[in-house]
């Protein structure tokens, strides 16, 4: 486990920056996905690519395909969006991921934005 979480944090806005400007907006999330994890493990961080994520009901553990975009370096959720704006289903999303994964802070990044700066919501659980 990273032991900064806004170290970690910033270097991952930071990388996300970096493909934001060399790729621009306008392509599908998975291109962007691709980049950020390239950049992210040539930044020499721990990352787990569509980390599968079971949902926990009382005693039972329910395999149902949700998936986290990026998880860094076990500490740190990245959900990537190319959408117009962000929406509450987007902000209950990764709440819930932080929550059924019990991890610390999560990112949701939306690559679909002029300035990557106004596309990025730190989440915390």
């Amino acid at each position: 486990m990273h032991r900064d979480i806004n170290e970690l944090t910033g270097k991952v806005i930071g990388l996300a920056m970096e493909v934001h400007k060399e790729l621009c907006p306008g392509l599908l999330e998975s291109a962007y996905s691709e980049c950020l994890l390239y950049e992210l493990r040539r930044a020499r961080l721990f990352v787990e690519h569509q980390k599968p994520l079971p949902v926990l009901y009382k005693e039972i553990k329910l395999d149902h395909g949700y998936r986290i975009d990026l998880l860094v370096e076990k500490t740190l959720v990245l959900e990537l969006k190319t959408v117009e704006s962000f929406t509450d289903v987007h902000f209950a999303q990764i709440l819930t991921y932080l929550k059924q994964g019990n991890y610390p802070v999560g990112l949701l990044i939306n690559f679909h934005t002029k300035l990557l700066k106004d596309g990025v919501k730190r989440f915390a659980n």
